[in-house]
């Protein structure tokens, strides 16, 4: 790659830019601190008393004056060089500084016209910081020009990646705390660069801000030597420049200098790329900004080192209203920035403050990028009929509900080719997991070496496959914020690996949509296959069917789960999901051959009922009320729930048999609490509120008492699902071992409907003693026992 020089920036700001750069810093930071101590007297206009003070003192200042920093210096290359920019905020609790950033640009204001921007705006800016009815501490939807939470660590440079991906004008600054490099979803977001492509993507600029110190620690990059450091980034394919020191005007010429020369390296990889053809993978660069923690705020408290140490992180001086030395301390600290050289006599920026402020759209503040409802198009989900499986009765076909998916998905890839807007996400599984017709219309994208023994990769592809489910996350992530779709494929087992993301992600969305301002984006899909039920030959490590406990405990308006049966309830939901907004769907569905129960037009109905009762299954017709309830939900239970109330047919012909499907695992809710919860009358009439409900669950058990534990017929309810027993054994044996089969299955109704034990005993014996066969048959052929193994319904 030819080295780029600096050809649009002179080699140095002259004094005028540094005067304006440095006025803007200073009023950021003002604004910083003024946000963790000020109630009123925003402007010192006259001496700081403790009822100026808030009585809580929360916030995070140690990052602050770096992040304005950066803010100050974005400000500069945007308006200079028109750039199409978005900022991700990594550092925890760096809420007050792009808070001051989106002020001083009038973006904030714009937003919430009340803060305005003036010294009554600055009071409420002020007033509103980590107090109650207010705004967070960290970065949150809140913020203007946010799509990053930064309440917790990790994420940042992901999401970056995300963002850039497939927006080819996009120049994304990543600003990554060395507290939060040293997770591991950020250590291996160092990788993403190898998955970026200069033609069709745009840019990620990485500013790795090194102040040194955690809330109580020294960090791990900080303490590295220079030049190992640089080692470090060069393995990780960027060529790093670094910006060091403590002085303001050097600190100043040396990050502007930086910028700009990143920025032409940018330019010149872009250029290469799509103007010349060069097909090798770029070195992007970065930044490496060292400065002190907690950088002109206070040096000492009570005689103890504060600034550059670990003490600067949050509050730096205490006890403000109490400590008449602290207060004069913090009076002394603000008017330090001369506040009235940067706010007119009403509050407002003066000229020099917004000198190098970009305009309008250009704004970090004001970006649709981070807004990206806005620029959110409707995903083009093709008529499902061509891809639907013909089922002419119940039960006499099998079909990969996730093959036939792919061949969906395999359509909307191609549709959406020329607009690139939407992505398939996955830890290496796409093909494992049957969604491979999908290569039909796109590659996945590879940027690093290949060999002739490759499939399927190319720099343009938009299937994205790494070993690091936190990455898939995290691009995903950055993708919708920015106005995008798509689906995230993984193994049931492993998506657990996520659990704290997509938690901020669930708390994201629902704060935002309580924003009028923020518009609604694509939802977060995931599918969950290769599930428990179905691990032959990977056996216990594979199997855990919990994350839909772990989602459905969090906000009703944002989480849905879904459970569909067969192939082509499998495709309604998915052009159900595709279609949606703001939400957090998970679909769980079998990548092996299962029987084809509905036809595409039942499904449809069936999906939109979300439970309901399969007449053809159950003997409860002709008006009669059921003596049981077969309930199920999950592929694999319901085989085995149709199973069973087949051999009911047989043997108790007698017996009315109800069998009741879920497909949307939020209808077991009340509708108090949850959209889609059913009304206590809708729900007795399904499941009855006295009869003995048989529930065959593809999860944990116990989450089916938690959602219906409010019903009547809850007393009367047993649920037979996933108990921890797990091996590498036959697919029949699993259920067998989990007491889910379906003559466990029968004998449950024996015990269960009055009468019966004594009647029906044996039958009982009957059922347990082909579960006593089983195991035998299993362990001297190796495969499922022939009545099983051939099954198909027989209406």
């Amino acid at each position: 790659m030819p080295e780029a020089t600096t050809t649009t920036a002179p080699a140095d700001l002259t004094d005028d830019d540094l005067a304006a750069l440095d006025a803007h810093w200073r009023a950021a930071n003002y604004l910083a601190a003024g946000q963790i101590y000020l109630l009123r007297n925003p402007l010192l206009t006259e001496p700081l008393t403790r009822d100026d003070i808030k009585p809580r003192l929360l916030g995070h200042w140690g990052t602050s004056p770096g992040l304005n920093l950066i803010y100050t210096h974005l400000g500069r290359v945007i308006s200079r060089r028109d750039l199409d920019a978005l900022c991700i905020w990594g550092p925890g609790h760096g809420g007050p500084a792009v808070l001051a950033g989106s002020w001083l640009d009038g973006s904030y204001s714009e937003t919430y016209p009340d803060v305005t921007r003036d010294a009554a705006g600055m009071e409420r800016l002020f007033r509103q910081f980590s107090f109650p009815g207010g705004v967070p501490s960290h970065v949150a939807p809140e913020v203007p020009g946010s799509i990053h939470e930064g309440g917790e660590l990790g994420y940042s440079l992901a999401h970056a990646y995300g963002a850039a991906l497939d927006n080819p004008g996009l120049v994304v600054a990543c600003v990554i705390g060395d507290g939060e490099a040293e997770t591991g979803p950020l250590a291996t977001s160092w990788h993403a660069n190898k998955f970026l492509d200069p033609v069709h993507d745009g840019a990620v600029l990485p500013i790795l801000h090194l102040n040194g110190y955690k809330i109580a620690n020294p960090t791990v990059l900080a303490r590295l030597p220079e030049h190992e450091l640089d080692k470090l980034l060069r393995g990780f394919g960027h060529e790093p420049l670094h910006v060091c020191g403590d002085d303001p005007a050097e600190v100043h010429r040396a990050l502007a200098r930086a910028f700009d020369l990143a920025l032409d390296r940018i330019d010149l990889i872009h250029r290469l790329a799509r103007e010349e053809g060069v097909e090798d993978r770029p070195h992007w660069p970065m930044i490496v900004l060292r400065t002190p923690k907690g950088w002109t705020g206070p040096h000492e408290v009570d005689g103890v080192p504060v600034e550059g140490t670990w003490r600067a992180h949050q509050v730096p001086l205490p006890n403000v209203r109490e400590n008449p030395g602290h207060l004069r301390q913090l009076e002394a600290w603000l008017r330090s920035y001369r506040p009235e050289e940067l706010f007119d006599e009403q509050g407002r920026p003066r000229e020099i403050v917004l000198r190098h402020v970009p305009q309008g759209r250009r704004r970090l503040g004001a970006t649709p990028r981070a807004n990206g409802g806005l620029l959110l198009r409707e995903l083009p989900v093709p008529p499902l009929e061509p891809f639907a499986v013909d089922v002419d009765k119940p039960g006499a076909t099998l079909h990969e509900p996730t093959r036939v998916l792919g061949g969906l998905l395999e359509q909307v890839m191609a549709a959406t080719a020329g607009r690139r807007d939407f992505r398939i996400v996955g830890p290496d599984e796409t093909a494992s997991n049957r969604l491979d017709a999908v290569y039909g219309a796109t590659a996945k994208v590879w940027e690093a070496e290949t060999l002739p023994t490759d499939e399927h990769l190319a720099r343009d592809g938009r299937v994205m496959e790494v070993l690091s489910e936190h990455l898939c996350q995290g691009w995903l992530e950055g993708y919708l914020l920015t106005g995008r779709h798509g689906l995230f494929s993984c193994y049931e087992a492993f998506v657990h690996i996520v659990d704290s993301m997509v938690n901020q992600h669930i708390k994201w969305l629902k704060s935002s949509r309580r924003l009028p301002w923020r518009r609604p984006v694509a939802s977060l899909n995931y599918l969950l296959t290769s599930h428990v039920w179905r691990q032959d030959h990977n056996g216990f490590s594979h199997q855990d069917p919990g994350f839909v406990d772990h989602v459905l405990n969090k906000s009703p308006e944002v989480v849905r789960v879904y459970l569909p049966p067969d192939a082509n309830t499998l495709l309604s939901v998915a052009d159900h999901v595709l279609r949606s907004r703001d939400h957090v769907n998970v679909v769980v569905a079998g990548k092996q051959p299962c029987f084809d129960w509905l036809g595409l037009q039942e499904a449809r109905d069936h999906c939109a009922r979300g439970a309901g009762t399969w007449d053809w299954a159950g003997t409860d017709s002709g008006g009669r009320e059921p003596d049981v309830v077969l309930a199920c939900a999950g592929d694999v239970p319901t085989q085995e729930v149709i199973a069973a109330a087949s051999l009911l047919r047989s043997h108790l012909p007698e017996l009315a048999v109800r069998v009741v499907n879920v497909v949307d695992m939020a209808r077991l809710l009340p509708e108090r609490e949850h959209p889609h919860g059913m009304p206590d009358f809708e729900f007795d009439a399904l499941f009855t509120r006295d009869r003995p409900v048989i529930f065959a669950y593809h999860g944990y058990p116990w989450l089916i008492h938690r959602l219906t534990y409010r019903r009547a017929v809850h007393p009367h309810l047993h649920v037979r699902g996933y108990m921890e027993e797990g091996t590498t054994t036959t697919p029949f044996d699993m259920v067998v071992r989990n007491d889910l089969d379906r003559y466990r299955l029968v004998m449950d109704v024996i015990d269960r409907v009055p009468g019966l034990a004594v009647r029906a005993a044996s039958l009982r014996q009957s059922m347990a003693d082909v579960r006593s066969r089983h195991h035998a048959w299993i362990r001297e052929h190796g495969s499922d026992l022939p009545e099983v193994a051939e099954w198909s319904w027989q209406d």
